[in-house]
């Protein structure tokens, strides 16, 4: 094991307190050891610091080796101020508390005093350091100024130009995070304002973050503008399946109704940043196509029902023949365990699948290799085959974060333009269908490299790279052809990571939600059902019809199969096949684990109410298995979890008392070899 890197540190005082730090540690940063407060506007410990707003002002000086102090003539900002040797600091004092007052009279003197309609007021910093360390009144009496108010970026940011104080924050984190670069200062002085680059709409697929981070009520959602008060709010920890990266939110909500969502600090997952999928994607809480009672189909309408007589007609269409099931991403490790214990222990089948992909190969059992943390630290990524920012957002934050923090060298191999490319060290573009010819010259094949369409000197370099690199590829790969033998090939260059991209995909392979031997997967279960081979089909939180590629055989399966159970928390277009209808709770309304893509188990615990007779779906399943099979059913999902990590390699750890508020890895599997129970 390799040493852990010394740490130089060196000697500082601050308010009279002596300690060591990290040479070279900012003060506002130092500060903090000794919850020392010192206000800021401008400073974010993500970003670069550019002490802009000057709100961080302290008195600083210097202690000889005579043990003399020199304090400097003038104030310095905390946030560009790195600690050296002998460093002196004091924050509260009569000069510093005179220099604040004097900041925020200046900011207040066009910042229009409309606190009690503006959606940041009761959780702005400008209000809380006016208070703490602002003059109690103000001294200008003049016109303020005035600026257009409401003034949409896009469909999801809005400018208030007025309350904008200039600290850069919202164009830093675009050039500095996202790395889209759409925001940039306009003009200069007073008139400075943050605007897009030709006044263009702001589509930033990050644009959400800058809302959070803004210190007034310059930017503000489009969607909870006037909703809602902070102290009207509960708030409550959650994950988000938007998509595998499993990020940390917070969802506030009002009345049982989701009013917004925040990003909540994981330093292993996403740090405190949300993609706009995530932030603004939630909707389907508050939607009217929520299914609220069992519906059961009779004269070929599907008519109110209730759960006994639902069990009773699953029952009987389920107990013999060939049945299926196709699970979608947002089911819960408990959903899953609960549909495949129901399947092989009581209905004995085999014929279940949560693959939306063309090509169905066996996924390797471990496929992540590389933690998300552990990617900013990787001297060399190869990207193959996917656009992140789309499939994975938060790893492509971490990516980019590689190569802007630590320079790590980024190679993007892939078939579209991609949001790597900006900043990659190398781009090789192939065309479609030459997949297999672009993994061949990442090995070093020359003639392969030539057949994809690659310049000889760019692909030896890139080869020379991927040896040892980490690879990361996205399981859309497996709509690509010869998938299997691609990512055989991958697998051989280096660190493999085949990351999910569905919410609770990696979890559904976790749990072996594929079949066994003798089982029939995805395509397989969708021929069956329109060719009348299968003779029931089960949709639980999945929609074919949406998410597999070839809709045509979608659709011939939902018509030709004798009975569909569509289950879900939604209306969806399946639903209108359906023999009987289940509502399910949505994933914030059940208590219930969800794996993301590198393998980390996290926990949501129930927030909302669930609308009207919805069940968690391991509840579902435990309900009709008892009436097809009499034993103790689980009472909770914390038994179920049990079961799980009694039964399954991995879990051990991820038992409800057990699990740490950010997550348990599971640990990797023998290759090739499926995860899960025994049939």
């Amino acid at each position: 094991m390799a040493a852990a890197p010394e740490i130089q540190t060196v000697n500082i005082t601050i308010n009279g307190v002596e300690l060591a730090v990290p040479k070279g540690e900012l003060v506002v940063e130092a500060a903090k050891r000794l919850d020392v407060e010192i206000p800021i506007f401008c400073y974010h410990d993500r970003m670069k610091p550019v002490g802009m707003c000057r709100m961080c002002l302290v008195e600083a000086g210097s202690k000889g080796p005579d043990g003399t102090v020199r304090m400097m003539p003038k104030p310095q900002a905390a946030c560009t101020l790195p600690s050296s040797e002998g460093l002196i600091i004091n924050t509260d004092t009569p000069k510093i508390h005179t220099d604040r007052r004097s900041v925020l009279e200046m900011l207040l003197v066009n910042h229009p005093l409309d606190c009690p309609i503006c959606d940041r007021g009761g959780e702005c910093p400008l209000q809380n350091n006016t208070l703490f360390y602002g003059p109690s009144t103000s001294r200008f009496v003049e016109l303020k100024r005035h600026a257009p108010k409401a003034f949409p970026l896009s469909k999801h940011v809005v400018l208030d130009l007025e309350r904008c104080i200039q600290c850069g924050r919202c164009v830093r984190f675009t050039e500095e995070i996202s790395g889209d670069g759409q925001l940039a200062f306009r003009f200069r002085g007073a008139s400075m304002q943050p605007s897009t680059f030709e006044l263009t709409e702001f589509d930033s697929k990050f644009s959400g973050n800058v809302i959070e981070i803004c210190p007034v009520g310059a930017l503000t959602s489009a969607h909870y503008r006037f909703r809602a008060r902070p102290w009207d709010l509960e708030t409550k920890p959650a994950v988000c399946l938007e998509c595998s990266n499993g990020c940390n939110i917070w969802l506030d909500y009002r009345v049982g109704k989701v009013v917004r969502i925040n990003g909540r600090a994981n330093e292993a997952v996403n740090e405190e940043w949300t993609c706009d999928r995530g932030k603004f994607g939630h909707d389907y809480y508050n939607s009217e196509s929520r299914l609220s009672q069992v519906l059961i189909r009779r004269n070929d309408r599907l008519e109110p029902s209730d759960w006994p007589a639902a069990f009773q007609a699953i029952a009987e269409a389920f107990k013999s023949g060939e049945v299926a099931a196709l699970v979608g991403p947002q089911n819960s490790n408990e959903d899953l365990f609960g549909l495949r214990e129901l399947f092989t222990d009581v209905l004995g089948s085999k014929n279940f699948d949560y693959r939306m992909t063309r090509d169905l190969s066996p996924r390797p059992a471990k496929r992540a290799a590389t933690s998300i943390q552990a990617l900013e630290h990787a001297p060399v990524i190869v990207v193959f085959g996917t656009s992140l920012a789309d499939e994975l957002p938060i790893v492509y934050l971490r990516v980019r974060k590689a190569w802007m923090k630590h320079a790590a060298r980024v190679v993007v191999v892939s078939s579209q333009p991609t949001d790597v490319d900006s900043f990659a060290h190398l781009v090789l573009r192939f065309e479609p269908g030459k997949e297999a010819e672009a993994v061949k010259a990442l090995t070093g094949d020359a003639a392969a490299s030539k057949a994809a369409g690659f310049g000889a000197d760019a692909a030896a370099e890139a080869a020379s790279l991927a040896k040892g690199a980490a690879i990361v590829c996205a399981e859309s790969i497996y709509d690509m052809p010869g998938a299997a033998g691609l990512v055989e090939s991958l697998t051989s260059l280096g660190d493999f990571n085949l990351y999910a991209t569905g919410g609770n995909d990696q979890g559904a392979h976790e749990l072996g939600l594929v079949p066994g031997s003798g089982g029939k997967d995805t395509r397989a279960i969708l021929e069956g059902c329109a060719k009348g081979a299968i003779k029931a089909l089960w949709l639980v939180g999945t929609d074919p019809l949406g998410s597999y590629p070839d809709k045509d055989l979608a659709q011939r399966a939902l018509e030709g199969v004798p009975f569909l159970v569509y289950q879900g928390h939604s209306h969806a277009e399946a639903a209108h096949y359906a023999s009987v209808v289940l509502p399910q709770n949505a994933p914030a309304e059940c208590d219930g684990t969800y794996t993301n893509c590198e393998g980390r188990v996290q926990r949501m615990r129930s927030i909302l109410t669930p609308p009207g007779h919805a069940k968690p779906g391991w509840k579902i399943f435990g309900e009709l298995a008892i009436r097809l099979k009499p034993s103790a059913p689980p009472f909770h999902a914390s038994d179920v979890m049990d079961r799980i990590a009694a039964g399954v390699p991995g879990f051990e750890h991820a038992r409800y008392a057990e699990l740490a508020e950010g997550g348990h890895v599971l640990h990797g599997h023998p290759a090739g070899e499926p995860v899960g129970l025994e049939s």
